[in-house]
């Protein structure tokens, strides 16, 4: 497509709300079990990489067992024992581990965080893609600001997954696991009552995760709330500032940060009780320990170096289960986010109905409404039986007043939407069973609000067509009159327009989207109220690029100028959904009917209507009729 969506009639956009408004409402919270598969499947591609990581994360472990299994004979046979000669292997064993766990540490952290940033690359790639294929009526329900959120937020903590913090929660769990073999070989006794307490503090642990997570969901949702609403402040930065709004704006954008921070302060509330349960339970079993193995230290069942190589045992199956702690947190964030991720991924694309089987091959520009009748809302039709038919290479024009449906006959044209009942046919098929990614390749639109990317001219007028050769571009240019005030500027068609095409006036903005329409050579052409902004000069300077555009191509236009509206093949006057007259400006006007009243109520009678453009006619900036 050549241009932006036309704004379809906004007195009701309840189609669809039900599954697609607003995805920061509530929904089910899926469990665990049923996040397991979304997960594998993020891990499946990358299982190799993990096994090879588990495996420099098992020698990683084992190594750091070196040290307090070496306690033993250290303070039994060297330093009660007097057998000096243990001492020099003893040191090598540690320091040959502690080199080894020092390179797998290094090894695993730049496999596992290379490993976990391209999978948010490949994430926000896969997110961003989708949510470009779904229907008009999904943005419609949506802030930009929230969908900029769900592909850049939510998708950074799914890293932890395959990442770090996975690997360190399967290795602080393994790490426990030998530690707790160990230490039953040293004492039994002291084991199973430190047992007894980790069990107690991993089922406080896991009731604590599990209310954690929806304070996790929570931030998400507030966030891609606050940052919808400062993306949409920032871009609408001139009304605010014309209203003098800067204020009221500001304590809106402070109370949704209020929120967010009310909303941190829940969890980090959370993670300290944690914290603080983890380490009453540390001292608890320190205590018992010191106790007990004083007790068995003077009974003989445990010696000195047995007691110390307990003492560290213990700390490395303690130190673990307090990690978990965070690590857990971690794990809970990146499961939140990627259930509000999958929320996203379930939405059904444009192309996803079953019926859609045809491409659209080479368009003619056939249009035929039979008898089409739309609902935004169940119930509450829009348009009622419309039916036309619009030859390739005719012109149509949409007329009538604000709220009639004009926007949305358009919309149907474009495919954004599909007809509740009745057909839209497209060179005689059905356009609801057509593929729209292959029949928007052939369709054009102008608006009156061009929409222009912060790049270049040369980029902005290559959109349509990146392939395009440097010659057709700039033969675009030159019908489009681009070519008049680009090679003013310093850098020529390299000059940046800035968001939006602020740094160039309306006429200019224009020209360029007409310039990319034209480069697009589209067989269906739609202009919504393309010049009706502009003033009579700038208008007239475009006046040309339109004609050329439009030659040849099934074109609509909406609330064009009198001119254009004179040379179409036929005016639908379109009321309440239903189309109140047709035929041509002559016919219409003679009629006396609704176009008439719209005429006479901007312009009056004029004894000469029927001359040619330019023959005596007002001039362009007073002819135009009602949108």
């Amino acid at each position: 497509m050549s241009g932006g969506i036309p704004s379809g009639d906004r007195a009701s956009r309840g189609r669809g709300r039900a599954q697609s408004a607003d995805l920061t409402a509530s929904r089910p919270k899926p469990k665990l079990k049923k996040v397991m598969p979304e997960v594998w499947a993020l891990i499946r591609p990358r299982r190799w990489i993990l096994a090879g990581s588990f495996l420099l994360m098992l020698v990683n472990r084992l190594c750091s067992f070196v040290l307090p299994l070496s306690a033993r004979p250290l303070i039994n046979n060297v330093m009660v024992g007097r057998n000096m000669k243990l001492l020099p292997l003893i040191i090598g064993y540690v320091a040959v581990a502690t080199l080894v766990q020092g390179i797998t540490s290094y090894m695993l952290t730049q496999l596992l965080s290379t490993e976990g940033q391209k999978l948010i690359s490949e994430l926000r790639i896969q997110v961003q893609s989708h949510i470009g294929r779904l229907p008009v009526s999904f943005y419609d329900e949506n802030r930009t600001g929230t969908l900029v959120a769900r592909i850049m937020s939510d998708v950074e903590g799914v890293r932890n997954l395959v990442g770090t913090g996975l690997m360190d929660f399967v290795g602080g769990i393994l790490t426990a696991i030998i530690a707790f073999l160990l230490m039953m070989r040293v004492n039994g006794r002291m084991t199973l009552l430190t047992l007894c307490i980790m069990v107690t503090f991993g089922l406080i642990l896991q009731k604590a995760i599990k209310k954690i997570r929806p304070i996790f969901r929570e931030r998400s949702k507030i966030n891609a709330e606050v940052t919808g609403r400062l993306t949409e402040s920032l871009g609408g930065v001139r009304v605010v500032k014309g209203y003098h709004a800067e204020a009221s704006e500001s304590q809106v954008f402070a109370t949704g940060v209020k929120r967010l921070l009310d909303n941190i302060i829940s969890s980090l509330s959370a993670q300290s009780l944690m914290t603080l349960t983890s380490t009453m339970v540390l001292g608890i079993i320190g205590g018992l320990v010191m106790y007990i193995g004083a007790h068995e230290t003077a009974a003989h069942r445990l010696d000195v170096g047995g007691y110390v190589s307990f003492t560290m045992l213990l700390a490395f199956t303690m130190s673990p289960i307090v990690q978990l702690v965070s690590i857990g947190t971690q794990l809970t964030e990146a499961l939140a986010g990627l259930d509000r991720t999958n929320e996203i991924m379930s939405e059904s694309e444009e192309d996803s109905e079953p019926q859609r089987t045809n491409a659209a091959g080479a368009v003619r520009g056939d249009v035929a409404f039979e008898d089409v009748v739309f609902e935004y809302e169940a119930g509450k039709p829009v348009l009622h039986g419309i039916s036309f038919a619009a030859k390739p290479g005719s012109v149509t024009a949409l007329v009538g007043s604000s709220g009639s449906g004009k926007s949305t006959i358009i919309s149907l044209i474009c495919g954004f939407h599909t007809a509740t009942s009745g057909r839209v046919l497209i060179d005689g098929v059905d356009l609801a069973t057509i593929r729209l990614s292959s029949y928007r390749q052939q369709l054009g639109v102008v608006l009156q609000e061009t929409f222009l990317f912060d790049g270049t001219i040369r980029e902005n007028v290559q959109f349509s067509r990146p392939d395009a050769t440097e010659a057709q571009w700039m033969e675009a240019c030159r019908i489009a009159r681009v070519d008049e005030f680009s090679e003013k500027f310093p850098d020529g068609y390299e000059t940046i327009v800035g968001e939006r095409g602020v740094k160039l006036s309306g006429g200019q903005r224009q020209r360029l989207s007409i310039a990319r329409a034209i480069l697009a050579d589209p067989r269906i052409l739609i202009l919504d109220e393309a010049t009706s902004s502009l003033d009579s000069e700038s208008e007239a300077m475009i006046q040309g690029g339109l004609n050329h555009l439009m030659q040849g191509r099934t074109t609509f236009v909406i609330a064009h100028r009198l001119s254009t509206i004179r040379r179409a093949d036929q005016i639908l006057v379109i009321e309440a959904g239903l189309i109140l007259e047709r035929g041509t400006h002559e016919s219409l006007y003679q009629l006396g009917g609704r176009y008439y009243d719209l005429y006479t109520r901007q312009h009056g009678v004029e004894s000469n209507l029927f001359l040619a453009p330019g023959e005596g006619s007002k001039p362009d900036d007073e002819e135009q009729v009602e949108a």
